[in-house]
């Protein structure tokens, strides 16, 4: 009897109208994402010298565009997300070729897509994709399958495919992000550590093979990581006018609109790469930190919501989404203070970009997909075993 009323709570859950999905939803995750992008559009307003135009405007129209779009994916069955998983990897993946053979070049990158009305950037959706793609690969698959090299190659070809196309464009950035939330998402998948071990090795070897076939520029910022004095008015200015910018925010700042390196255009790429950089030399050492705790809050939230997923598949999407969104915070931040080189990621929900927005706050939608409906069991074959 008590097998009975599980099954029955299991099918009232998974069958849920849209009105108590709605209710469902993690509103306090809403409203702690809507508060890190206000801080977004109030620090596009300062680098704009005080205007919505040209980026806090339109900032808000993709904020208002993806809101609805999180909360549409947030009450979609989480089955159909599992159903259309590679369907939607393959989409991103002829983006991608599209990128290549007709994409828009925009500072030095072949990276966009121009469909008239929106520019979209492909390698922003394969980060969402790949996470579900590789999480529908791995659901169900049992311990013993996960340590045999040959159900390997799968996944692999599947990560391989799109951080080529990536860093051919060239984004090595993107192609580190692809590379770094797959690999997050293989170990909780359960592949071994020695087979983690036995790749990095192989990279490594390869490295000077690699240094190759990079562009002057990626050569460059990886020389001037290594030596950031060593050209400070060529190579290493990006990354000295950024130090120069963070230390003279001191503990708290120089005020709303009053950054000097950023405001005399010292600052490059203040709306994008180096918005961190602007916004800690106005709220200086006290607003930074304010912000990563809002940054740690939405990735216990994350983790936590995913946690509680009955299903296998779930629970890989959600931790392999939040663990994305946590590179894209780590590498922005840790590239604006020279403690990795300069890669160009944006600092989720607050840079410039209109397909970052969307696609962040696809993926949240989908974390809360998982969350809404955690109690529906997914079989092997992905059928549910309450239906």
């Amino acid at each position: 009897m008590l097998m009975a009323q599980h099954r029955s709570f299991q099918f009232s859950r998974s069958e849920m109208s849209l009105k108590e999905k709605l209710w469902h939803v993690s509103w306090s995750f809403v409203l702690l994402i809507a508060i890190v992008c206000s801080i977004g559009f109030m620090t596009l307003y300062s680098a704009a010298n005080g205007h919505m135009d040209p980026w806090a405007a339109r900032q808000m129209m993709h904020f208002t565009a993806g809101i609805a779009v999180m909360l549409a994916v947030a009450v979609v069955d989480i089955r159909s997300w599992m159903r259309w998983s590679y369907v939607l990897y393959g989409i991103a993946l002829v983006l991608l070729v599209a990128v290549q053979i007709k994409g828009s070049v925009l500072k030095g990158g072949q990276r966009w897509i121009d469909f008239g009305f929106i520019q979209l950037q492909p390698s922003e959706i394969m980060k969402m994709t790949l996470v579900l793609a590789l999480a529908r690969y791995f659901h169900g698959a049992s311990y013993q399958e996960v340590g045999r090299p040959l159900f390997l190659l799968p996944p692999v070809l599947m990560i391989l495919l799109p951080v080529g196309l990536v860093l051919k464009q060239p984004d090595l950035g993107t192609a580190m992000m692809l590379a770094f939330s797959a690999a997050a998402l293989l170990f909780l998948a359960g592949v071994r550590i020695w087979k983690f071990a036995i790749v990095i090795a192989a990279a490594g070897a390869a490295a000077p093979v690699a240094w190759k076939f990079m562009r002057d520029y990626q050569k460059n910022r990886i020389l001037t990581f290594l030596n950031p004095e060593s050209d400070p008015l060529g190579t290493g200015y990006h990354i000295f006018q950024s130090k120069i910018a963070l230390g003279s925010g001191g503990v708290f700042g120089k005020g709303f609109m009053q950054g000097t390196q950023s405001h005399l255009n010292f600052l490059p790429e203040k709306q994008t790469d180096f918005i961190f950089t602007m916004f800690a030399e106005e709220w200086g050492m006290v607003g930074g930190v304010v912000l990563l705790a809002l940054y740690t809050l939405i990735l216990v939230y994350g983790y936590a919501l995913s946690m509680k997923s009955r299903n296998h598949f779930g629970r890989l999407v959600g931790l392999g989404l939040t663990t994305t969104f946590f590179l894209y915070v780590f590498i922005n931040i840790a590239m604006v203070m020279g403690l990795v080189p300069v890669v160009g990621v944006p600092l989720p929900l607050i840079s410039y970009g209109g397909t970052a927005m969307l696609t962040l706050l696809f993926g949240f939608g989908l974390i809360m997909s998982v969350y809404i409906h955690r109690d529906v069991h997914i079989g092997r074959r992905g059928a549910s075993d309450d239906v």
